[in-house]
């Protein structure tokens, strides 16, 4: 009974709140404390009892109501960091203004006349703890910076967040304002040895607080997307920057709760049912947290990774002005980590956690399954691309495997659900950026032994088997909003054949069939982009006969099986009348780009399927071209890499002619929140086919221009000078067994036959505005999807993206 008492008199206080049109002084404190004193409501009950109507019915028709109800939260927050909140009444008190605030702060935010409200000062509210502590300054601090400060503090305080440590609970409370929060770290891991009791009441505690800081800094939400570098998150800016006393610490607890979880817990089957997780919901929170806040990159701190690899000195002060606003300090902290230990902590943390849902046992749903994937995901993108240390010790043994294993089960599982095409970008870029790297193309020649869930065909391989049969897989069997893509997808297996000593039998086929869909001229014809995916292919097989020639006899075979589909691309017809035909064909057939290539059925495949009826789904940026996300690099003798220039020359062209344009004519067209939108396909196919035909239409002269720069030599050459011997061979000792062919191929050679290898020509990922935008809008569409208890955001008016319900 006593809860539902404290519930009606809390929904008494709203009613009251919405119902005066009077101002109620800030210094009614009887009125005020009705919200938070006495209660002791959950965060579900705060959002049932307080509706988004009356909320924006008090911003409209008493907005000095609403803005004394924020102030008099924090003040009481601010209030609790100085006091450390020695007794239960004063931590309850804490927990309903947050829950309170939590609630209240989207509505503050989607209107853009209360957007700086927080940003200014409240006059006449009182002058109350740090609200003005500002060294002797009349200004009062901004509401921000004091709720931020707040947080931070509570976040560290003994016995509410952290263990005390006080000998007895006699002792009179510790002041929160004089410890050395780095002392009350939150686990073990990077820079901190000791591991603190667990506490499940502090976790709580936390997600709590965790939450309400994740709601203040999702003001990002409510904005267009922009891709200026100013448009910086000033929540974000000012909680990251050296006035937040805690910066250090904080990153650090985030960090190491995160990469310390085992999901696995004590290890007996169908514990997660037994008992709730609340070290679960912290580490997602802190994950959610962290790449947020490394979303947040300043001029400084973006250079600051390359110094601190290269040892050099920290930016100058001038530097220091130019950049963008304050040094962020948890991009700061996250490019100085270099410790061997620290550097493994965090990989296998991440590794185990991503291999969780990949984990099988005799016991049906025994193990718990993590569900925050796509943000571990982001969260390794950001250690890559901020620091370079931690890169290359992940590529330096077989350790970035069991990240490689993880992202592809994601991609294959994901490929066929349209409401998943964001996680399907991120592990690709993740993959584009390993690949740039030479000693991620040596370790995917280690043998893939793991039986993972996954419906695949049954091959005996290597890494780089499973990454071609599943990119194969991809192609032919995902749905076509992942045709942007297609670029990535061979630019990824580009960089990586100088290196693959011997594929399996079963993947040189793929890339063969791949080849045969890519180059039947219809396809060719269709669209200005699609002949630049046979040049990818085409690079693919020059790099492997090239460089690993020796131990490729699968791929040479393949290819002498196939040599007509080479016959036929260097015999492309280019008259007018030819193209006509083929688009013709094209016409009369009424299929996709899709479907052309699923000719031939795939093992195991299936057809692409909707999502679940009422999934929701966020949109995303259109994705920008291979060309603008890579830059050329060649690899020179001693393996160093050497920057391409751009040039127009025709020799450069046809080196690097597969990237010379856009990804998909789609991603093009139709950008923005169109790209995504859940068109039926026929719609879809229609509105492409229609945008493309009516700006561009393919003629002699065109397919001429590419044609000529085809890299067809050195397969030519090849089969040229085997094709004689294997028939001769057939014919001598009348084999029909591929087995006996392939001991022949094993043992030949064409030293001295091909011609001079052409330089490695390696894609290196590059960010830019383009890319930076879509991280953005697809890393808060993850978080708003992500957060539905109590769902945040929900109902609001979100600019940033798009809520689709599929």
């Amino acid at each position: 009974m006593g809860n539902a008492d404290t519930k009606l008199h809390f929904r008494k206080a709203v009613i009251q709140l919405t119902t005066k049109t009077q101002p109620v002084e800030a210094t009614d404190d009887a009125f005020w404390d009705q919200f938070w004193v006495d209660s002791s409501t959950t965060i579900q009950d705060v959002f049932a009892l307080v509706p988004a109507a009356e909320i924006r019915a008090v911003r409209e028709e008493s907005p000095s109501n609403l803005a004394t109800l924020c102030y008099k939260a924090v003040e009481r927050l601010v209030q609790a960091a100085d006091s450390g909140c020695p007794s239960e009444k004063q931590r309850q008190i804490v927990l309903n203004c947050v829950r309170l605030l939590t609630r209240i702060l989207p509505y503050i935010f989607e209107d853009a006349d209360w957007r700086g409200f927080f940003w200014s000062t409240v006059p006449g509210a009182g002058r109350a703890g740090r609200l003005d502590e500002d060294d002797g300054e009349d200004e009062a601090r901004p509401l921000a910076e004091s709720l931020l400060l707040a947080i931070a503090d509570l976040l560290f305080c003994p016995d509410f967040t952290t263990q005390s440590h006080k000998k007895s609970s006699a002792d009179a409370a510790e002041d929160i304002q004089s410890i050395d929060s780095c002392e009350y770290i939150w686990e073990a891991g990077v820079g901190f040895a000791q591991t603190p009791p667990l506490n499940y009441v502090h976790d709580i505690n936390r997600t709590e607080l965790l939450k309400l800081l994740l709601t203040c800094f999702s003001e990002a939400m409510y904005l267009p997307p922009s891709s200026e570098r100013k448009n910086l998150n000033p929540w974000v800016s000012f909680f990251c920057s050296t006035e937040n006393r805690h910066a250090l610490p904080l990153f650090t607890s985030l960090l190491n709760v995160v990469c310390a979880y085992d999901p696995v817990g004590y290890g007996f089957p169908y514990n997660h049912l037994l008992f709730s997780d609340q070290r679960g919901l912290l580490v997602e929170q802190a994950v959610q947290i962290l790449i947020v806040t490394l979303e947040q990159e300043t001029g400084s701190a973006a250079g600051f990774a390359l110094q601190a690899l290269n040892g050099s000195a920290s930016p100058s002060a001038e530097e220091e002005q130019e950049s963008a606003g304050p040094e962020n300090l948890f991009v700061n902290y996250l490019s100085r980590i270099h410790r061997e230990e620290d550097l493994s902590f965090i990989l296998k943390g991440l590794a185990r956690l991503l291999n969780n849902p990949l984990v099988q046992t005799y016991l049906p749903h025994s193990t718990k399954k993590i569900q925050f994937h796509q943000e571990l995901l982001i969260l390794f993108w950001k250690f890559c691309d901020f620091n370079k240390k931690f890169l290359f010790f992940v590529l330096k043994s077989s350790d970035v495997l069991d990240m490689l294993v993880p992202i592809l089960f994601y991609l294959n599982d994901a490929r066929a659900d349209q409401s998943r095409v964001g996680l399907m970008h991120i592990g690709v870029f993740i993959l584009l950026l390993l690949s740039g790297e030479r000693n991620f193309g040596v370790r995917l020649n280690k043998p893939f032994i793991l039986r993972i869930p996954m419906d695949i065909p049954v091959f005996t391989g290597t890494h780089a088997d499973l990454l071609i049969v599943i990119f194969h897989k991809i192609i032919t069997s995902g749905h076509q909003r992942l045709h942007p893509l297609f670029d990535c997808l061979l630019t990824v297996i580009v960089n990586i054949s100088p290196y693959l000593k011997s594929l399996s039998m079963v993947a040189a086929n793929k890339l063969l069939h791949l080849l045969e869909a890519f180059s039947t001229p219809w396809f060719l014809f269709s669209s200005p982009q699609n002949h630049h995916l046979v040049f990818f292919l085409l690079e693919v097989f020059n790099n492997i006969i090239q460089y690993q020639f020796d131990g490729n006899c699968n791929l040479v075979y393949a290819i002498i099986r196939k040599r007509n589909v080479f016959h036929q691309l260097a015999n492309l017809p280019s008259d007018m009348a030819s193209i006509q035909k083929a688009l013709q064909r094209k016409k009369k057939s009424g299929i996709s780009r899709t479907n052309s290539i699923e000719t031939v059925s795939m093992e195991g495949s299936r057809p692409a399927v909707p999502a679940e009826p009422g999934t929701l789904k966020a949109s995303l940026e259109a994705t920008p071209g291979i060309d603008k996300i890579t830059e050329k690099a060649q690899v020179s003798e001693d393996g160093t890499m050497v920057a391409v220039p751009h040039s127009d020359s025709p020799q450069a062209a046809a080196d690097c002619g597969a990237a010379a344009g856009g990804s998909d004519t789609e991603s093009n067209s139709e950008r923005d929140h169109e790209v995504y939108q859940a068109e039926s396909e026929a719609t879809r196919s229609r509105l492409s086919s229609v945008s493309s035909s009516a700006a561009w239409s393919p003629n002699t002269d065109w397919v001429l221009s590419w044609k000529v720069k085809l890299p067809l030599q050195t397969i030519m050459r090849l089969l040229q000078v085997l094709v004689p011997q294997v028939e001769k061979i057939c014919i001598d000792k009348g084999l029909t067994d591929e087995s006996e062919i392939l001991k022949f191929l094993q043992h030949g050679t064409l030293v001295g036959l091909l011609p001079v290898p052409h330089p490695i020509l390696i894609r290196k990922y590059q960010a830019n505005a383009g890319t930076a935008m879509w991280f953005r809008t697809y890393m808060w569409g993850v978080i708003y999807l992500r957060n539905v208890d109590p769902p945040i955001w929900y109902d609001t008016d979100i600019r940033l993206f798009e809520i689709q319900r599929i």
